[in-house]
């Protein structure tokens, strides 16, 4: 999502098509795509390798993941994926978007673990704000309504509204 923007290829690209909007959604579709194709390989693999090792090991084979366990794994996946497109849209320069998610996926979960340890008001607050916290309830299994809302909200805090200003500034941004 950086590319016309920090490697100067920005002129061609917009020269070619005029339309920033639409650069910006093909280049959403070819992230949703990277997200949505490989997870059902990753899982295909994944079962693969279970029966193997289990062969190998000679011990009882477990399938304990659900269908809906295997969907809300995916969307949690795709999700993180579009965490990194959102960030490529509003910071424009690939190594500072690249720390910014690094810094957001293993540096703020760690403080907010901390801050919620600590701070009982923070505690009841955290499933609200923190985005990675709402996140990871969808890789322990059955996930509940409530755990969908708080990923709907941490997601319009820190998905939907930080891409509405990325575009915005993008649509007005001169490409240099």
């Amino acid at each position: 999502m950086t590319d016309e923007w920090s490697q100067r290829s920005g002129l061609t690209t917009f020269t070619l098509v005029p339309g920033r909007g639409r650069v910006v959604i093909g280049k959403a579709i070819a992230c949703l795509t990277t997200a949505l194709v490989p997870v059902p390989i990753a899982f295909g693999v994944g079962a693969l390798g279970n029966l193997l090792g289990t062969a190998i090991a000679g011990v009882d084979t477990l399938w304990d993941l659900t269908v809906a366990n295997l969907l809300t794994i995916g969307s949690a996946n795709l999700l993180a994926l579009l965490f990194g497109f959102m960030l490529g849209v509003l910071i424009r320069k690939s190594p500072a978007a690249i720390v910014a998610y690094f810094v957001c996926t293993f540096v703020l979960p760690p403080l907010t673990m901390l801050l919620a340890g600590s701070q009982d008001w923070f505690r009841k607050l955290q499933p609200w704000v923190d985005y990675g916290y709402a996140q990871s309830q969808f890789f322990d299994g059955a996930v509940t309504t409530q755990q969908w809302t708080h990923l709907a909200v941490t997601s319009a805090i820190w998905l939907v509204i930080p891409l509405a200003v990325g575009l915005v500034l993008m649509s007005r941004t001169e490409v240099k």
